[in-house]
């Protein structure tokens, strides 16, 4: 009795292309925190270049992202920047709560418009791809 062939995939056939959902929130959290922590250190705030930082991250997961994790895209970047902002502002300035406060709300601002713009296009793919 012959019995039946079972077609074996390979590895690769299995896999699809693609950042996980995992992938696209290490992924923003890096390139965002680093890129405050920089300019936290030597500017002593944050501006273009964590905007930028922010566009590029967005932009990025969107495009090298799976299919399915739009949403993970659009969500991470302003929860990634203002927790790597907080600690990093908090670590500069100590305890001292009305000066990590002051210090936080000016970093929000300065970055507002990047932060805005480039979630508002991971919302608007979001919303897109749900159709």
């Amino acid at each position: 009795m012959a019995s039946p062939r079972v077609k074996k995939r390979s590895a690769a056939a299995t896999s699809t292309k693609g950042l996980t959902k995992p992938g696209v929130v290490v992924i923003q959290s890096l390139l965002i925190g680093l890129f405050v922590i920089i300019e936290l250190v030597f500017r002593q705030g944050v501006g273009v270049f964590t905007g930028v930082a922010i566009g590029v991250a967005v932009l990025g997961t969107i495009r090298f992202a799976r299919q399915g994790t739009a949403y993970v895209a659009a969500a991470t970047p302003p929860l990634a920047f203002a927790f790597v902002a907080f600690i990093t502002i908090l670590l500069q300035d100590g305890l001292r709560p009305s000066r990590v406060g002051v210090d936080f709300i000016a970093s929000l601002a300065s970055v507002a418009p990047y932060l805005l713009i480039s979630v508002g296009y991971g919302w608007f793919n979001y919303f897109k791809s749900r159709r």
